[in-house]
């Protein structure tokens, strides 16, 4: 597989499935939307299933406000909407319910809301007083809207699953970077947690890469967004580090990370995520020379100004579509990721 950094996006090889859904009949009630928040990912998945997305008038009134019209008939049929609630996450999260909504109105059998990164995840908990959980109103608010079953890509909760009252497919990102990062065939690898809360993701990941020795780092938060990072347990010295998350929001976390893992004694240091959130200053953080490449997805689109030389972007396009496929003919989703 041929990588270019900065700007590559590569498809998935090693799912190992068939593009079953190609040649859809026009008469198939299966039934493909995008939201705006990511059009070219839902242009990959529809071609991965042999199909067209479906049309759809998509505005804004002078205030602000969304419209969005489905412009075909779509009764009786299985839809599947595909919108991440990424930034600006309030816009495409009302857009996402919007599309519901129309959908229902216009008497679809079945709605999934396809939402390869679910905005408000972080938020899955009181951890003061009068908090909100927002990841459970999301849920609340899809659900209320009308969704008939949601597919969600690498949730920062797992637990989010049952804040839903309607079926729940929880798919992972970690086979196509597992799959790039096999090609690469590094040596004298071991996987890193940057905390300790990651490390059932991270063990997971390391028992795939070939029974990878496992480390962690132990850090102290001091506030929303900010690290501080103590020590690592394990052993780096040496190594080809991996870095594994869920996602990379400002940086912070991973960069001070890798910092670490220099001193350490790290020879090599990578960083995997499935969501590129890249909020300021993120760019700078990951393009100062701490990484050998910042290895992520295409669930979010990454905007050219927060491109840079170490970042490779991986699609999930095909592992989407074999899932949309999977639900639709009702076979097994979990098999995918043994």
């Amino acid at each position: 597989m041929n990588a270019h950094r900065g700007s590559a996006v590569l498809s998935s090889t090693s799912l190992k499935v068939q593009p079953a859904a190609t040649g859809i009949s026009e008469n198939h009630r299966l039934r493909l939307f995008s939201g705006s928040a990511n059009v070219p990912l839902s242009q990959e998945v529809a071609r991965y299933l042999g199909m067209d997305l479906g049309p759809m008038i998509r505005k804004r009134f002078a205030d602000g406000e969304l419209y969005v019209q489905i412009q075909e008939s779509i009764r009786g049929c299985d839809v599947y909407l595909i919108q991440p609630s990424c930034q600006p996450v309030n816009d495409h999260l009302m857009e996402l319910l919007i599309m519901v909504d129309a959908c229902r109105r216009a008497s679809a059998r079945q709605i999934t809301t396809v939402i390869p990164y679910y905005g408000y995840a972080r938020a899955d908990r009181k951890t003061a007083g009068r908090e909100s959980i927002t990841a459970k109103l999301v849920a609340n608010l899809i659900t209320k809207a009308g969704a008939s079953r949601v597919l969600a890509m690498d949730l920062h909760s797992a637990q989010i699953q049952g804040y839903f009252d309607i079926p729940f497919d929880h798919v992972y990102g970690s086979p196509v970077i597992l799959d790039y990062l096999a090609n690469k065939q590094l040596s004298d690898v071991v996987v890193v947690s940057p905390d300790v809360g990651g490390v059932a993701r991270a063990r997971a990941f390391a028992k795939k890469l070939n029974d990878a020795p496992l480390a962690i780092i132990d850090k102290r938060r001091q506030a929303h967004n900010v690290a501080e990072v103590m020590n690592v347990i394990g052993d780096v010295k040496g190594k080809t580090a991996i870095l594994v998350d869920d996602m990379i929001d400002t940086g912070g976390t991973i960069s001070e990370g890798a910092r670490l893992l220099r001193q350490e004694g790290a020879n090599q240091v990578y960083a995997c995520a499935t969501h590129a959130v890249f909020s300021p200053p993120a760019r700078d953080r990951l393009s100062g020379g701490l990484f050998e490449e910042v290895i992520v997805t295409n669930t979010i689109p990454i905007a050219e100004e927060n491109r840079f030389a170490e970042l490779v972007v991986l699609s999930v396009a095909n592992l989407l579509g074999e899932t949309i496929w999977r639900i639709h003919e009702d076979t097994s989703v979990s098999t995918l990721f043994r």
